[in-house]
């Protein structure tokens, strides 16, 4: 697990002493103390005003469920809790915020799963292709015991994971006709700069390119590669679908988003008031998953539209026993995730 010492350990006795410091007054910016003497709760009447910081734009559907995430803070706590969202990455970047937020210093965040790995390795796990059939087993996954055990694992890394969201799916498309896994062979496929995805595009016989994201729509229209992979919505708002008109919907890699607080900040505050942050975290996820689901299909109908060539995929076992190899040499590493995630089917 990740672990700060030093300089890091320093940091938080002195931000420890500043919660204190703060706990003292009848109105905090974080933090709060303990029940009282006969029960009540010592934090009736104070207030809380937290940062929660996002990096996707303010109508993003992660976003949204930021948003009504802290609506329901807010009207749970009487006004007492209140969250504001900082979209655009107005806060900064995932990895750099998520360090903030390891800190204190920014108390809320949502992040992608792939900067968690550098944070806590067993969410690299969702590096891995195949490794969810649909939807449905993803979310019986995340939504069981052992998905419930990596978000409280990462409180060793000074986090504490709340929720998960979704981001769907990534997908394939080209230049060239896609119809079936075959239709991969030899194709030059951009990806990012990432051994597991070099590993993914070598299995499926065609020839990883790293790139940045910048550079792909050029890069498609001159020919310098066949395709890239991502999801619907990136696939359209990018355009894509321009020079890379055939989209085939292979779902190749599911990787949730997560929504987190500051370990700093939460041990500071009382039962009462974790458990309104817990469960208005929860109660969100069916709304953003509702707004992914909207947001997703307007970009896949609007790619349609504009003449994209989308092929369902119907049984994923033959792209999963291509990438067998793949899964095996991380076996090791990630096995008891791996074996929940088989047992979900």
């Amino acid at each position: 697990m990740f672990k700060k010492k030093g300089m890091f350990g320093f940091l938080t006795m002195l931000l420890a002493f500043m919660l204190l410091a703060a706990c003292s007054s009848g109105t905090n910016s974080i933090g709060s103390d303990p029940k009282d003497g006969d029960g009540k709760s010592a934090d009736e009447g104070k207030t809380y005003s937290f940062r929660l910081a996002e990096t996707h734009p303010a109508d993003y559907p992660t976003t949204k469920g930021d948003i009504k995430f802290a609506e329901l803070v807010e009207e749970r706590s009487n006004g007492r809790i209140k969250i504001e969202v900082f979209p655009s990455a107005q806060l900064g970047e995932e990895k750099a915020v998520i360090e903030q937020v390891q800190l204190g210093a920014i108390e809320f965040t949502r992040v992608s799963s792939g900067p968690l790995a550098e944070f806590n390795k067993d969410f690299g796990v969702f590096s891995l292709p195949y490794i969810f059939d649909n939807d449905e087993h993803t979310w019986k996954f995340l939504n069981g015991d052992m998905g419930a055990a990596m978000l409280e694992s990462l409180e060793d890394s000074q986090l504490r994971g709340l929720a998960y969201y979704s981001s769907g799916s990534r997908n394939f498309y080209s230049s060239k006709p896609l119809k079936s896994i075959d239709d991969l062979e030899g194709l030059k496929i951009r990806v990012q700069q990432n051994k597991i995805n070099m590993e993914l595009i070598d299995a499926l016989g065609a020839s990883a390119t790293p790139m940045p994201y910048g550079e792909v729509y050029s890069s498609l229209q001159t020919g310098v590669i066949d395709g890239a992979e991502n999801n619907h919505p990136s696939f359209y708002s990018a355009k894509h679908y321009e020079v890379a008109p055939n989209y085939i919907l292979d779902g190749h890699q599911r990787v949730p988003e997560v929504l987190l607080i500051s370990k700093t900040v939460w041990d500071t505050l009382s039962a009462e008031d974790q458990e309104i942050i817990k469960e208005a975290a929860l109660d969100s996820v069916e709304y953003q998953r509702e707004e992914w689901d909207k947001y997703e299909k307007e970009s896949l109908d609007a790619v349609k539209k504009e003449g994209a060539t989308v092929v369902e995929v119907d049984d994923v076992t033959p792209w999963q026993e291509k990438v067998k190899p793949v899964i095996d040499n991380y076996r090791d590493e990630f096995k008891d995730v791996l074996d929940a995630i088989d047992n979900a089917r």
